[in-house]
């Protein structure tokens, strides 16, 4: 998995290539752990996440929380069929905004 970080002075986009599971996931939890307070809005692009364990969904209600408690937004973008059908699945999609 590799990850794209771009910043937009409030905005932070993350940008998701390849496998998002229990191997992985640290590396991305790292990388929300390390999210400025001065962050007020989250965006995965998930245009070439290839799939998401269980862990990978632990690493992302762990952003919305830490966005939410910093009164900012947390969105996904660009899921593929695969990826959309475990937001579903879980229930992710009614609790994250996605465009």
């Amino acid at each position: 998995m590799t990850i794209n970080v771009e910043r937009d002075f409030e905005l932070v986009t993350l940008g998701i290539t390849g496998r998002l599971d229990t191997t992985t996931a640290p590396n991305l939890e790292t990388v929300v752990k390390d999210l400025s307070s001065d962050t007020k809005e989250l965006v995965f692009n998930m245009s070439e996440l290839e799939y998401i364990s269980s862990a990978g969904i632990r690493v992302l209600l762990a952003a919305y929380k830490k966005m939410t408690s910093n009164d900012g937004i947390m969105r996904i973008e660009k899921t593929n069929e695969i990826v959309r059908e475990v937001f579903e699945m879980t229930g992710l999609l009614q609790m994250l905004e996605q465009e």
